[in-house]
């Protein structure tokens, strides 16, 4: 959640969102055209971009020398990509491949996999977890589980009655939540186990179509958007632990044995009565748009950013302690200069108080080279089925140093 990339018809771009105020452009490339993926690994010099010139051609560079590492063909169009420190995931309809991301040889191929039209996959940003969730159905809401890293298969997770539309895993790789494409309840499992930890619903009105789920670093939020002009934020906690004692009133001790009574019944039914509803909630000036969030921490301050398909990036404050509308503060342009196109007056609003960072203050200090594992692990001791025509890197991918890995967190 520190930069963010877009492909464009003229070829991409990639921004830093260390700022509130100033949108900063980190690369632009306009060498090729028509680009619909691109894909930075994290803070680092590498990216992978596919381009529907050559929609079966994977290109992956390091933008900040200008060089091509090496490129990969597949058999059919790539839908999408997926990488953290260990491991870089290709999805296609219905296979998957599973490169070492030290010198992109190829891993495991996983062929025969449902299809998948919309490459819908997840791949955990951390690399000790390196979790690979796709779905396990192609008509019902079955999540398949694969370990990235001993390349075998984790387990299967039954977690909707309809097909998948959307998956993410918290940044730990402990915890794996998903939609189906009804788009009404999210659901959230422990990883790898699978038992379900939480279930919110997002509304049972109309369905809707769930273009982007996210956590928040810290785990203590997720956020959904959609096709509608709505996006929640859902806090993940238990209400058992959260909320002071009721006050005894009769209100109050219904609600006791409404909750003593769930423990009795089937476990369908209690799960109906624990869901929770929106935490917080954003209401977008836009609706029909494709659009991707992120719950960050910019400045010190918890940030919930949406990018929408027409090129803008909407930053708004997030309250983690009382929640409910968030405030916009800025509105920038992707396609035009990077200049702010909206300014509100954020000086004329009274300071916050020091518990509105310190949910989600998060240590920014990058540990020293030695104890933190980047291209230098030796992940590529396992092979699996090799497609022929694919050619190695002939050296190990070298970015400028290790010091372009984000944190570790232990």
């Amino acid at each position: 959640c520190s930069s963010l990339a877009i492909g464009t018809t003229t070829g991409y771009r990639l921004f830093s969102l260390s700022s509130v105020e100033q949108l900063d452009q980190v690369h632009e490339s306009n060498e090729i055209p028509d680009v619909y993926i691109v894909e930075r690994l994290f803070s680092s010099s590498l990216v992978v971009v596919v381009s529907h010139a050559k929609p079966q051609q994977m290109n992956v560079y390091h933008f900040k020398k200008g060089t091509e590492i090496c490129n990969y063909s597949y058999s059919s169009n790539i839908l999408s990509i997926r990488l953290n420190r260990q491991r870089l995931v290709v999805c296609l309809e219905e296979s998957i491949y599973i490169h070492n991301i030290k010198d992109m040889k190829l891993l495991k191929t996983i062929l025969d996999t449902p299809p998948n039209a919309t490459g819908l996959c997840a791949l955990s940003i951390n690399h000790a977890n390196s979790y690979l969730a796709y779905p396990g159905s192609a008509t019902s809401g079955e999540i398949a589980l694969y370990d990235g890293n001993t390349l075998k298969t984790a387990c299967t997770i039954p977690a909707h009655d309809g097909p998948l539309a959307a998956l993410t895993f918290n940044s730990t790789g402990s915890k794996l939540a998903s939609a189906s494409e009804k788009g009404t309840v999210i659901r959230v499992f422990s990883i790898p186990g699978g038992q379900k930890l939480y279930e919110f619903r997002r509304g049972m009105k109309r369905y809707v179509n769930i273009s982007s789920l996210v956590f928040s670093m810290d785990s203590q939020f997720l956020c959904a958007s959609s096709n509608t002009e709505t996006v929640h934020i859902f806090k993940l906690e238990h209400l058992t632990d959260s909320r002071p004692e009721e006050p005894p009133t009769w209100s109050g001790y219904m609600g006791k044995m409404f909750q003593a009574a769930t423990n009795y019944l089937p476990a369908q039914v209690s799960g109906m009565m624990n869901q929770d509803r929106a935490f917080a909630t954003v209401r977008l000036n836009i609706s029909g748009q494709k659009n991707i969030c992120a719950l960050s921490t910019i400045q010190k301050l918890p940030r919930l950013l949406v990018t929408t398909s027409d090129g803008h990036l909407y930053i708004y404050n997030l309250d983690p302690q009382d929640g409910g509308e968030c405030v916009l503060i800025k509105k920038h342009s992707l396609l035009g200069s990077g200049k702010v196109e909206e300014n509100k007056e954020n000086d004329l609003q009274p300071p916050l108080p020091q518990s509105y960072a310190a949910t989600v203050a998060r240590q920014s200090t990058v540990p020293s080279t030695s104890t933190m594992p980047g291209y230098s692990e030796d992940g590529g001791a396992l092979r699996g089925e090799v497609i022929p025509e694919h050619e190695f890197a002939t050296g190990p991918v070298c970015l400028d140093d290790e010091n372009e890995f984000p944190p570790v967190s232990i």
